[in-house]
């Protein structure tokens, strides 16, 4: 009897295991076809690979030590590895604000675009019921009119109607509506087409009239190749550039070229472009040089004014430590962007406090934010502030970890304060802060936070091909690239920047740890 019903328990179990595994499924397949069909080849993809693992792990026995870990690799491959495939993946296309659609969907675009040929007509709306009205075209010459099939403006699914001919004698001629209507609906009239007779269509082209319209583009036989109807201009899809470009009698390309483009594979263009172009790779070695100069002063210096005031935190006779302590941390409880905000307005050339003063006592004026050096003087300068009461909570911990025993000991060998620092706290210090300040480094290396509300990378460097400044740092020069470049966002050439800071900052990473590990080893 126990066996049976330990039999029973165990089927519905399983059962009910496989009915959630076969919704998991489902739910899967459907989110793998509707994301292909609208063209998210890689968010397919990556939802095929995690889900499928994903009902793998926690479906199979086999699987089961992977239970508690698939959470954390599913973690680092959605949010650490695709973005990071996706921008390497974006690096090697044209991809930007003007080629950002496939060939197809761009095809697609210019051929939709039409343009109004022939007499327009002049046409007037009438009321037929409360929610329902007519269109009645005038037509020239002639005493009928051409009168639609009643519609309705909230019935937005349906854009056509269809017109027949009417004499002026009908009833509905009187009671028009009056121009504050057709105002006031211009919009829905905009997006509605009137079919005539003969099967041409009309659109509305001002507030008294219709026109007629006809696709501005023809496509040819080949599939690809567009003809303007009103110019008999030929374009063809040049696959260099990713532009429906305009083609000459013989064949050869000539400058037009057709918005929207499309996004092509380009292979290596946008990292030789950082290499050969001298519009990117002066400002780029510029902005490398400072951003490593940026990082490591800012390193330096918030561990050494952390260090030091922790080290004061720890004198015992000192008075009024506690209160002391809490407004040496008050900095870090303030969020970055408000004290950044803050020294902006302290900074300010003609109505700063800074300047104020220095005015007041020595007659200077600085100009913080239109001078390179002082700008970055400036930035360094806040970034102490706001890092080293992080580096000072930290070695107040360490601190007390030091064993008083070393210290009493080089009290009896005559040792005195700096003796002790460089001899005992100094070391014991540094070693366990090596990784913290690897850390410190990596995240200053792409401080985008601060430069872009204190500077936003400003003042300019002049003569470059693209946007950057002297307190720029490579992300967020990568970012001015990809957003305020002046001939449109080149997200391409961003994701390249982007791949090549990536390989630096890991480059950098490695050799610092490996020279830690050669030190304390």
């Amino acid at each position: 009897m126990s066996a049976t019903l330990e039999k029973k328990i165990w089927w519905q179990h399983s059962a009910l295991k496989w009915f959630a595994i076969g919704l998991c499924l489902l739910f899967t397949g459907y989110l793998v076809v509707l994301m292909y069909a609208r063209g998210e080849y890689l968010f397919a993809m990556l939802t095929l690979v995690l889900l499928g693992s994903g009902i793998y792990v926690f479906s199979n026995r086999r699987a089961y030590v992977w239970r508690y870990t698939y959470p954390g690799i599913a973690g680092i491959g959605l949010f650490i590895l695709f973005p990071l495939i996706c921008t390497i993946a974006i690096a090697f296309t044209n991809y930007s604000s003007s080629n950002q659609l496939t060939f197809e969907r761009a095809q697609t675009v210019l051929m939709s675009r039409q343009y109004q040929a022939g007499q327009p007509f002049n046409f007037k709306l009438y009321p037929v019921s409360d929610d329902s009205w007519v269109l009645a075209f005038n037509i020239p010459d002639s005493t009928q009119l051409l009168v639609s099939a009643p519609f309705s403006f909230s019935d937005l699914d349906r854009e056509e109607v269809n017109l027949n001919l009417h004499e002026q004698e009908d009833d509905f001629v009187s009671n028009a509506a009056t121009l504050r209507t057709i105002t006031q609906n211009r919009q829905k009239l905009g997006v509605l087409v009137a079919v005539l007779p003969d099967g041409g269509q009309l659109r509305m082209s001002s507030l008294r009239q219709f026109s007629a319209i006809h696709p501005l583009y023809a496509l040819g036989e080949d599939g690809t190749t567009l003809t303007n109807k009103q110019t008999g201009i030929q374009y063809r899809p040049n696959m260099d550039t990713g532009f429906y470009q305009s083609i000459k009698a013989d064949g050869e390309w000539d400058k037009e070229t057709l918005s929207p483009g499309f996004t092509v594979s380009i292979g290596w263009k946008n990292f030789l472009r950082v290499i050969q172009d001298e519009g990117i790779q002066k400002p780029f070695l510029s902005i490398f040089v400072w951003t490593v100069v940026f990082s490591l002063l800012t390193v330096i210096l918030t561990a050494a004014l952390g260090m030091i005031l922790a080290c004061i935190m720890q004198w015992e006779a000192l008075k009024g430590r506690a209160i002391y302590r809490v407004l040496l941390i008050l900095p870090y409880a303030v969020p970055s962007f408000i004290s950044i905000l803050i020294f902006k307005g302290l900074f300010n050339q003609s109505f700063g406090e800074i300047n104020l003063v220095l005015n007041g006592l020595f007659g200077l004026k600085p100009d913080w934010f239109t001078d390179p050096t002082l700008a970055r003087t400036m930035l360094i300068v806040v970034n102490t502030w706001l890092g080293y009461p992080y580096m000072m909570i930290l070695c107040m911990g360490l601190l007390k970890a030091i064993p008083n025993d070393l210290y009493e000991a080089s009290a009896l060998d005559g040792a005195g304060t700096w003796q002790n620092f460089s001899k005992i706290t100094f070391p014991l210090l540094i070693k366990p802060l090596t990784p913290l300040l690897i850390a410190s480094f990596a995240f200053n290396f792409n401080n985008f936070v601060l430069i872009q509300l204190l500077t936003n990378g400003r003042p300019d460097h002049i003569g470059t091909t693209t946007p950057a400044g002297y307190t720029d740092l490579l992300v967020s020069y990568t970012y001015r690239i990809a957003f305020e470049g002046g001939g449109g966002q080149d997200f391409g050439l961003a994701a390249a920047i982007a791949t090549l800071i990536f390989l630096l900052v890991g480059a950098l990473a490695i050799i610092n740890l490996k020279t830690t590990r050669i030190k304390f080893d």
